[in-house]
């Protein structure tokens, strides 16, 4: 009798231990750690640049190369990692995942010429790809009734998730050489994430999350081959290309800008410590953008995806426009540096939660995934703007960037928002008509009507 007393109480603390690994938040908070130790492949790579070309004399802009090469695999590769999400479960997608993020740093670290660096950018973008799709997808689908907020908070993991360690690796490559800071720190955080990865499993979320609806949504699911057939897809997808190619410019050139402006080295006081402005407006640029993600995906479950979205885009492009005009301050720089990451991690959060709202949970992770290549779409500008600002100089990147992401704006009140309703209620329709058994004709992708 002891004996049996001893394997229920121990199968009951098993249990216990099971529900509480298989709770939806515990999945979220194990998706938010992942997504904060894959961060760092794109947001401290510009600690890099420099003590890289300083050994090899490649120039600056072959070793840029290989960040608009990462940044195109890890998204432009999400909706085939988002399938494999969709149809064996995140678990083995993200042990893929560790194995290459961690790889893809050795690699960087051990690179003897440009086309091995460029090897490595692309593993590693698989590996983020890995990360971040299956992370935000399966946020999705746990948290039907909360989407924005869900979404927001895996989102901030990747945008947050940097300011935690970009002055540890700063200080390393100061302390240690670049090539040793990119070994530690791939082991590191491949390890980790390789360990977490063994405790996802497929989403089940809780009938009662099931049955609320608090912002206007699809009841039928569409798969990625579906969507992409459909005109309010493409204008979600501008959008996305409108509003990241600001951020993503200012992720990839506020070095260089800094230092142009010439004070990317001048000492500031930072919680007590004395660092370089660009170390520290770069961990400032990394906690807004993290905080933003899940502050306005709470926000769009509350007004409304679109509300949020016009009022995030049109501060992007005026946060654009400020560090035009007053950028030369190093202080006025910091702040509207700031601001510009501030409006435009919202894309993160609101737009995967948009997407599931319109198409459906259950191939969220497919398509999301697709929205998110919009991000490698707008990645392919970086260039552009680095040509714009050898023949025009910085303001006329500025002007530009802010003029598409304040048009994203316009966009999303008086051409999304009419587009997604008249979807939506059309879905709705065919819902009904195939629920009561009727003829079931689906109105043609390709319109909204």
């Amino acid at each position: 009798m002891g004996q049996s007393h001893k394997v229920a109480a121990g199968q009951t603390a098993s249990s216990g231990r099971s529900a509480r690994h298989h709770s939806r938040w515990a999945q979220l908070a194990i998706g938010i750690v992942c997504m904060g130790l894959v961060a760092n492949l794109q947001y401290a790579w510009t600690l890099f640049v420099e003590p890289m070309n300083a050994k090899h004399h490649w120039g600056l802009a072959a070793i840029q190369t290989a960040f608009s090469i990462f940044i195109v695999t890890e998204t432009w590769l999400v909706p085939v990692e988002g399938w494999l999400v969709d149809r064996f479960g995140p678990r083995p997608v993200v042990i893929g995942g560790a194995m290459c993020a961690g790889l893809g740093w050795i690699l960087d670290a051990v690179a003897p010429s440009l086309p091995v660096l460029y090897v490595a950018a692309l593993i590693s973008g698989v590996g983020a790809g890995c990360v971040y799709g299956t992370c935000v997808g399966n946020a999705l689908k746990w948290f039907p009734d909360r989407r924005g907020l869900a979404a927001g908070l895996t989102a901030a993991g990747f945008g947050a998730g940097a300011a935690l360690t970009v002055i540890p690796i700063a200080a390393m490559i100061q302390r240690s050489g670049y090539q040793h800071t990119l070994i530690f720190f791939g082991l590191l955080q491949g390890g980790v994430i390789l360990l977490l990865a063994t405790l996802l499993i497929r989403p089940n979320p809780p009938a009662f999350a099931r049955g609320v609806k608090r912002v206007v949504a699809t009841k039928v699911d569409y798969t990625t081959g579906e969507m992409i057939q459909s005109p309010v897809f493409w204008v979600m997808y501008a959008m996305f290309v409108c509003v990241a190619a600001g951020g993503i410019i200012a992720t990839a050139q506020i070095g260089p800008i800094a230092k142009e402006y010439g004070f990317a080295s001048m000492p500031v006081s930072f919680f007590a410590a004395t660092l370089p402005l660009l170390t520290v407006t770069l961990s400032i640029n990394n906690v807004c953008n993290g905080f933003t993600r899940p502050l306005c995906g709470a926000i769009s479950d509350r007004i409304g995806r679109e509300n949020t979205m016009f009022i995030t885009f049109l501060g992007e492009g005026l946060a654009l426009l400020g560090l035009m005009h007053f950028g030369h301050n190093p202080y006025l720089f910091m702040t509207f540096s700031a601001l510009i990451f501030l409006f435009y991690g919202d894309i993160f959060s609101n737009f995967p939660a948009t997407c599931a709202d319109t198409f459906g949970a259950k191939y969220a992770a497919g398509n999301a995934g697709t929205l998110y290549t919009a991000k490698g779409t707008a990645a392919l500008l970086v260039p552009i703007a680095s040509v714009l600002s050898e023949h025009g100089g910085w303001n006329t990147v500025f002007i530009a960037a802010a003029c598409i992401s304040i048009a994203g704006s316009v966009s999303a009140k008086f051409v999304l928002a009419p587009m997604r309703q008249r979807w939506i209620e059309q879905s709705a329709k065919d819902s009904e008509q195939l629920a009561f058994g009727g003829a079931f004709e689906p109105a043609p992708l390709g319109s909204n009507e």
